[in-house]
């Protein structure tokens, strides 16, 4: 394996953001019909400001999604949803989309690729695969933390004009959950996250790591949730969901309010979801903002928004 040194990059500032200046997260909400998920996305985005705050023109984009096994979505992300991302930013004017993952060391990229649906969508769209395992490598030092003072990252991710971040709302044997900030260990050689997982406290090191990746967006699919269980396996529910945001923290919360909603993963269930170690970390590193800065907006395909029962539990459950 050949490295290239790279500085840390500084955090991308948020374009997402309301007029007093808080992070916006969108909360579309959906009947489970697999024909209204570009709907579902366009309008995620929509609520937050829009796809035209990327800048996107001329640029390439990268596509990170869940791609940790394969197995299909909720344990990778719904191909529909990348598709939606993919044609949004191709009909902004990006120049190349690129969709790029490293699974597990048990998985090649790209058969989890083609498992999870993913290789379809992408070639149909006409973006560009990336197997991670299989490109360049850079070296960076992360400095002010505990846990991880250095990672080998994706030269494609480092590199990247735009990023965004496609993870889904699942929860995690090892970490609790893995949503946007976990998304990133898939960015990572298989030594660095070798020592992630072996760490003295692996869900501060998830947030110590994003410091050194910065997403311009998130669009988070819940089409269907992993509430307890996971990676790969668990009790999955029906949520008919996407999460918009420029904001890992404000991502991570919506989805942990999901999960615990069903109260079926005591490791959520049991605390406040602000209390939970991957955020905790991650708003010491600044990485995001608090529960009084965030700002929550939704919009609802069935209708009758008021009264969703999912939304107002979302809602109640985060703060926001």
């Amino acid at each position: 394996m050949e490295t290239t040194s790279g500085v840390i990059k500084a955090q991308k500032p948020n374009r997402f953001i309301d007029e007093e200046g808080k992070s916006i997260v969108g909360v579309v909400l959906g009947t489970g019909q697999q024909d209204e998920v570009a709907d579902m996305v366009k309008t995620s985005v929509d609520i937050i400001g829009g796809i035209e705050k990327l800048d996107i023109a001329g640029k390439t984009a990268l596509l990170k999604p869940n791609l940790n096994s394969g197995d299909l979505y909720p344990a990778s992300t719904n191909p529909q949803v990348v598709k939606s991302v993919i044609e949004m930013l191709y009909n902004a004017g990006a120049s190349k989309v690129i969709v790029g993952d490293m699974s597990n060391p048990s998985y090649r990229t790209e058969d989890a690729m083609k498992r999870a649906g993913i290789t379809d969508v992408v070639e149909e769209t006409g973006a560009s695969p990336a197997y991670f395992e299989e490109g360049e490598w850079m070296l960076i030092k992360i400095s002010g933390v505990k846990h991880i003072r250095e990672i080998i990252l994706s030269k494609s991710v480092y590199d990247a004009d735009v990023l965004i971040d496609m993870p889904t709302v699942k929860t995690h044997s090892m970490a609790t959950y893995t949503m946007s900030m976990k998304n990133f260990v898939g960015a990572i050689h298989h030594k660095s996250r070798m020592s992630m997982h072996t760490s003295q406290n692996l869900e501060e090191s998830i947030a110590e790591l994003n410091l050194a990746i910065h997403p311009d967006l998130i669009v988070m699919d819940g089409t269907r949730s992993m509430v307890s269980g996971g990676p790969m396996k668990g009790t999955v529910k029906n949520t008919n969901l996407i999460v918009a945001s420029g904001d890992r923290i404000a991502n991570d919360i919506i989805g942990l309010s999901v999960v615990k909603k069903f109260g079926l993963w005591e490791r959520v269930s049991n605390k406040d979801v602000w209390d939970q170690t991957q955020i905790k970390k991650a708003l010491d590193l600044s990485i995001g903002r608090g529960r009084d800065e965030i700002k929550l907006v939704s919009h609802s395909f069935p209708g009758e928004e008021s009264s969703d029962t999912l939304l107002k539990d979302i809602q109640q459950i985060s703060g926001l």
